[in-house]
């Protein structure tokens, strides 16, 4: 079965208000196993990057000048992802960054019920602790080194949202009493089956979805989404 892992960087929070993916990070994921496919790409916004993104991700303006624009890599990026299921955190918010821009071209979006939100899996699995990626990166003893020194990336975070996956998968499995992951093909035909019944895909609620992720922008530490209003 094929996955991909994504994520994006963007200039704020709502799409719908203007702003736009700066970043895409898309990660290939055969059986449950990392390959060495992936789709990685920085865009041009066409507007500016509010101080309060560049806080975040650190992707400056000038950087991304000479940058592609969405509409020339849109085919690539639809011919990457095909019909796979995609993997994200948040994947409203993503998806929903992602089927806008691809709605003012007249492409196809996203559909919702091909997206599993690891966000959604991990609430249910760690009910009332904190869920953000840094938070289960921690939980699991995944290394954030990188996040350290490089700061928030798509490709990274998408690096950093597999090993996160793979062990939500497990602890799922687990807990349902399925068998771990093999490489057997009939084994890794009956584990899908049956995981299928307990990883629904989420039925999405961008705007809850998006309050949800400025409240939880309000939690770290010196951040410059809450103390600034976003550009639009």
């Amino acid at each position: 079965m094929r996955e991909i892992i994504l994520d994006l960087e963007t200039t704020g929070l709502d799409p719908k208000k203007g702003h736009k993916i700066v970043e895409i990070g898309c990660i290939e994921i055969i059986n449950k196993t990392k390959t060495d496919n992936i789709f990685h790409v920085y865009l041009d916004p066409e507007r500016d990057m509010p101080d309060s993104a560049f806080y975040i991700h650190g992707i400056s303006s000038k950087f991304l000048e000479g940058k592609p624009k969405f509409r020339e890599v849109a085919k690539d990026f639809i011919a990457f992802i095909g019909d796979s299921k995609i993997v994200a955190h948040n994947a409203s918010f993503d998806v929903g960054f992602l089927n806008h821009e691809l709605g003012l071209l007249d492409y196809k979006g996203i559909n919702e019920n091909n997206v599993i939100d690891t966000l959604f899996l991990a609430r249910r699995s760690f009910p009332g602790a904190s869920v953000s990626l840094d938070s289960l990166c921690k939980r699991y003893g995944i290394s954030l080194e990188d996040r350290k020194k490089k700061g928030h990336g798509a490709l990274l975070d998408s690096e950093l949202l597999y090993e996160v996956y793979i062990r939500l998968i497990n602890g799922i499995q687990s807990e349902f009493g399925l068998s771990k992951i093999t490489s057997n093909k009939n084994e890794e035909h009956v584990m899908q089956n049956k995981a299928k019944s307990v990883i629904p895909a989420r039925k999405f609620s961008y705007q809850q979805d998006t309050n949800e992720h400025k409240e939880f922008i309000k939690t770290i530490k010196n951040n410059a989404w809450s103390k600034k209003e976003i550009i639009s």
